[in-house]
């Protein structure tokens, strides 16, 4: 890493510093606790995406490819700050643990034309039935050399301007624990759509190994001491009065101290009776073992509100794009938070027609006004390269919360 390099990383790390230690940071954590508590008053906003490939801040200045990594992640956090929405920022920065004996022992092959961000199709390794033969255990084992690798050379330019928190918890997480997105990958959604009517004993079989292959994984690393509090999942700030808050290097904790984070975008298409046969029955004992838990992510789950009611910590259900939000709110009334997730593409994507997104966000928040509400705004691909697209979307946003509430 050159000394440019360096020199980069120290400025960015001073400035992103400056904004984790904003008076508002600590007012945001207490809003989030309020409202993933049951106790806030008004819909908090999370950007999640802005389509930051398209800004001109987004190019990288360092050579070495560890540097450009975290170069990209202060950028792109200085960037946001400015958005003025409810987004936490943490005064710390994350090494990842290498790990080993990760997988299932089989990958998906991806095929993708020669055009950058286009479409790609897997070729999906399980093609008969008998080649579930193939998969091996996954399991909770660090590579501690190699990670204690990382952590020094990020530690050496950085460790003194900012904490630098290592991420131990297990490999299989988020998507790579939610069996579906797994599930999708190794097999195809066309597959095993087809499996549940022409072999749902052997799809019975696959999932069940899958369910306790990475419940095994998540109690080895419970043993191991490695769950940390920097492991929350939920797609939003998780902040909660029953939970401890996110914090760096503190790890040994048990899952009934975290937020855990499961979807089914791949069971979109799938009725809620087979969803639950062939998947949530097989989710609800690893996401069981977490404090508190968050369900969905773009798929539609307006009639899959029943199915997880199943689940026995959950707190929030994602409202997605494609769903029908009037229909999800009457569901989900004060029992869940609703994290609601209006279309990029009506918001921001195309164009910015404020009396189109001021009407879409009055109807779905007056459709929702006797629930708890945030609104996310995620998988933004494009803002036609607008710099101050999402700010003014905030605005708006605001705006509209204080004619639906007050």
């Amino acid at each position: 890493m050159t000394d440019k390099d360096k020199s980069i990383l120290r400025d960015l790390a001073k400035r992103y510093l400056d904004i984790c230690n904003k008076p508002e940071q600590q007012e945001r954590r207490n809003r989030w606790r309020l409202h993933n508590s049951f106790k806030g008053d008004r819909p908090l906003i999370y950007i999640r995406a802005f389509a930051w490939h398209e800004m001109p801040e987004s190019v990288c200045q360092c050579e070495d490819s560890l540097a450009r990594s975290y170069e990209n992640f202060f950028k792109s956090h200085l960037f946001w700050d400015t958005f003025n929405d409810d987004s936490i920022f943490e005064p710390w920065i994350t090494v990842n643990a290498v790990y080993k004996g990760a997988g299932w022992g089989i990958g998906a092959k991806v095929i993708s034309p020669n055009v950058s961000g286009g479409a790609c199709k897997f070729d999906y390794p399980i093609k008969e039935l008998d080649d579930i033969k193939k998969m091996q255990t996954p399991r909770h084992e660090i590579d501690e050399e190699r990670t204690a690798e990382n952590v020094q050379r990020v530690y050496d330019i950085l460790g003194d301007i900012i904490t630098i928190n290592v991420d131990r918890g297990p490999a299989h997480r988020m998507w790579s624990a939610d069996i579906s997105t797994d599930l999708g990958h190794l097999r195809g959604i066309e597959n095993f759509m087809l499996d549940m009517s022409d072999n749902p004993e052997w799809l019975h079989k696959l999932v069940s190994f899958m369910s306790e292959a990475i419940l095994n994984m998540h109690d080895q690393a419970e043993i191991a001491g490695d769950w940390g509090l920097c492991n929350h999942q939920n797609q939003a700030m998780p902040y909660a009065e029953e939970l401890e808050d996110p914090a760096p290097n503190h790890n040994g904790v048990k899952r009934s101290q975290l937020w855990g984070y499961m979807a089914a975008q791949e069971f979109a298409l799938v009725s809620p009776a087979m969803h639950y046969e062939f998947l949530l029955q097989y989710q609800i004992p690893i996401l069981s073992k977490f404090g508190l838990t968050a369900y969905g992510c773009c798929e539609d789950l307006t009639h899959k509100i029943d199915i997880l009611r199943k689940i026995p910590n959950l707190r929030r259900i994602a409202v997605s794009p494609f769903a029908d939000v009037a229909k999800c709110a009457e569901q989900i009334g004060r029992d869940y938070i609703m994290s609601y997730r209006p279309s990029p593409a009506d918001m921001v994507g195309y164009g910015f027609d404020e009396d189109r997104i001021k009407r879409i966000l009055k109807r779905d928040l007056s459709a929702s006004r006797h629930c708890h509400v945030d609104i996310t705004l995620k998988d933004v691909e494009t803002v036609q390269r607008d710099p101050n697209r999402i700010r003014n979307w905030v605005k708006l946003a605001r705006q509209v919360i204080d004619e639906v509430y007050g």
